[in-house]
């Protein structure tokens, strides 16, 4: 069974920068695109950034595309997003999951909250 684990959330000001790690489980990890995806409160959940498996190819979501970096280490089964110049709408919980049409069941997320 595949496992998500997200951290590195946390509070921040307006300007600063966080990073988030997701550790997978249960899987060849290097085998599988990977995504960011964020959610506030009664909002669907949105792309942020995916990564392809051997991590050379990545894209971003307009709203982030300048400010955040995605990265894996695949030896690690982590993947990261590096976010700065954050903005306080960029205040959400994010969560990691592979970036294709049928995903791994969520894990619980991490919530960063941008204050301004």
């Amino acid at each position: 069974q595949v496992r998500l684990v997200e951290s590195g959330g946390g509070l921040v000001q307006a300007g600063g920068s966080l990073r988030l790690s997701c550790v997978a489980s249960g899987l060849t990890f290097r085998s599988y695109a990977m995504a960011w995806f964020r959610q506030t409160p009664g909002k669907e959940r949105e792309f942020v950034s995916r990564i392809s498996g051997s991590g050379g190819i990545s894209g971003y979501s307009d709203s982030v595309k300048g400010r955040f970096t995605i990265s894996r280490d695949n030896a690690k089964n982590t993947v990261y997003l590096q976010m700065n110049s954050l903005k306080p709408d960029d205040t959400a919980v994010y969560y990691c999951n592979r970036n294709a049409k049928i995903q791994f069941t969520w894990g619980r997320g991490t919530q960063v909250t941008v204050s301004s």
